[in-house]
């Protein structure tokens, strides 16, 4: 753990919280209020399929692919000049898009919301541990931070269906501009500068080799969720190939993008794995429950984002409660009986067939995940040398990215394999019905009355058996995480205990 004077920080600091954990907020919803506006910007716009998949992916490829340029920027340059320039950036990309007036000019301005949006994760991580350096205060900031972020997810579907009942598609990108206004007029006189003593150039040969990394691996691996082929596939190979050379190259240089040298750190490292799989399983149960929700109980977007909200917000409040409770209590012991909670809510879900009884599951799995987020990028950023803070939030930022990319294609692939195969075709019904739930409500709508509620009742219980299997696969992976954390983190003390002693 990196050693500083630690002072408690007074109201300015927690003021100066409040505006970072606004860019997270904004962040998380502008992710999510996109599936909302599609079918009312594609009836405006007429973007051709590629031109959606553009619109809807390349925000988040462009964001992931930039952290970890962007975290160790603000490292060099400083965090609240990055921060105050992507807010800026943000705000601009925001109007571009929201008064887009073709497929192509969305595209881009989609391309530069993610570009700016990885300007202010890592910068904005990285000021919560230069402003909270008390560990205790620390610890209930970030997990504030990560609070805000899963509220986001849970507003995100609400926020954006009451816009677009009254508004035109384009209102749900405008509220960008009021938070990044306030953050840029407020980052001066609340917020103070950190890092710019990181000296040196960018070297432009390793932020390539981390965009062909990253870019590729969240790419193939999406794609392989999708629909599994040869393209995907290699795509994940050349990201693979790439962020071997990338590494290579860190451990060459005098001053890397990335360096390597934090992952010799135990907690760095084990906070960082964990996190990974943590989302991993996030990632992947959430796609499936939102698929149910919509395909399955049949409701509209806005609907399913309410039955939605639940899981979100008790990743909310755990977020809150695991930094008070680590206080006394050692993390391993938080982490690994939360993600037992997680164990015993996806066992839950596995063996539930009504609605309440899958929404309790998953509350129960995300609520016992929730301390994963809040306590490991506690230990991620404390963990870090301070001039090292931003290069570690953007470690961590990319790690969850990259989790959630990779349980979306492994517990989709999942899912698919174990639909496919348990999948009852009728007589009469098309082929194609059994490769996915999809493709079965497409069949169903041309067959006769009598056929169509065959082929669905047998889509709907191949479907169902699909969420059982990735509801136990995340219940393994949960408690197999509970003793990794266990035994990894165990040497930690509860948070601030360093402090009472001295």
């Amino acid at each position: 753990m990196t050693t500083t004077t630690a002072t408690k920080a007074g109201p300015r600091a927690w003021l100066g919280l409040s505006v970072l954990a606004l860019p997270m907020l904004l962040a998380s919803v502008d992710n999510s209020v996109l599936y909302l506006a599609l079918p009312h910007l594609t009836a405006d716009l007429e973007p051709s399929p590629t031109q959606v998949l553009w619109i809807m992916d390349v925000y988040g490829f462009m964001m992931a692919g930039f952290l970890i340029t962007m975290g160790t920027l603000g490292d060099r340059i400083g965090r609240r000049r990055l921060l105050t320039v992507g807010a800026a950036a943000f705000g601009a990309a925001s109007v571009l898009a929201a008064y887009a007036v073709s497929a192509e000019m969305l595209i881009a301005a989609r391309i530069l919301l993610g570009v700016s949006a990885s300007a202010l994760a890592p910068s904005a991580l990285a000021l919560v541990g230069t402003m909270f350096t008390d560990a205790r205060q620390r610890a209930l900031a970030i997990g504030v931070f990560t609070a805000c972020f899963m509220g986001g997810a849970a507003l995100g579907p609400v926020v954006g269906g009451v816009m677009l009942e009254n508004f035109w598609w384009g209102s749900v990108f405008l509220l960008g501009v009021p938070v990044a206004l306030l953050l840029v007029l407020t980052a001066r006189p609340l917020l103070p500068e950190s890092g710019g003593e990181g000296g040196g150039r960018l070297d432009p040969a390793s932020v390539g080799l981390s965009l062909l990394t990253v870019i590729p691996l969240v790419y193939g691996l999406k794609e392989l969720a999708d629909e599994p082929d040869a393209r995907a596939a290699l795509a994940v190979a050349a990201g693979l190939a790439f962020g071997y050379a990338f590494a290579r190259r860190q451990l060459r240089l005098a001053e890397p993008l990335l360096d390597l040298r934090l992952f010799r750190n135990r907690s760095f490292s084990a906070a960082l794995v964990v996190l990974l799989f943590t989302m991993l399983v996030q990632g992947g149960s959430y796609f499936f429950f939102s698929q149910h929700l919509q395909m399955i109980e049949g409701f509209s977007p806005l609907k399913a984002g309410f039955w939605m909200a639940p899981p979100a917000l008790a990743l909310v409040a755990g977020s809150l409660l695991a930094p008070v409770v680590a206080r006394t209590v050692r993390p391993a012991v938080v982490v690994g009986a939360g993600l037992a909670v997680s164990a015993a809510g996806f066992v839950y879900v596995a063996v539930s067939d009504d609605l309440v009884p899958l929404v309790i599951g998953f509350t129960l799995g995300f609520l016992g995940a929730a301390p994963v987020g809040a306590l490991g990028l506690n230990l991620i950023v404390g963990s870090a040398p301070p001039e090292k803070a931003g290069s570690a939030s953007a470690t961590a930022e990319s790690s969850g990215e990259m989790g959630i990319s990779l349980g979306v294609a492994v517990f989709g692939s999942l899912g698919a394999a174990v639909y496919a195969s348990g999948f009852d075709l009728p007589a009469g019904a098309p082929e194609r019905a059994g490769e996915s739930l999809a493709d079965a409500d497409a069949a169903a709508v041309a067959l006769p009355e009598r056929l169509r509620g065959e082929l669905l009742d047998a889509a709907h219980a191949a479907f169902g058996s699909g969420m059982t299997a990735v509801a136990v696969a995340a219940a393994l992976v949960c408690a197999g995480l509970a003793v990794l954390a266990a035994v990894l983190l165990r040497h930690l003390r509860p948070i601030g205990a360093e402090d009472a002693d001295g």
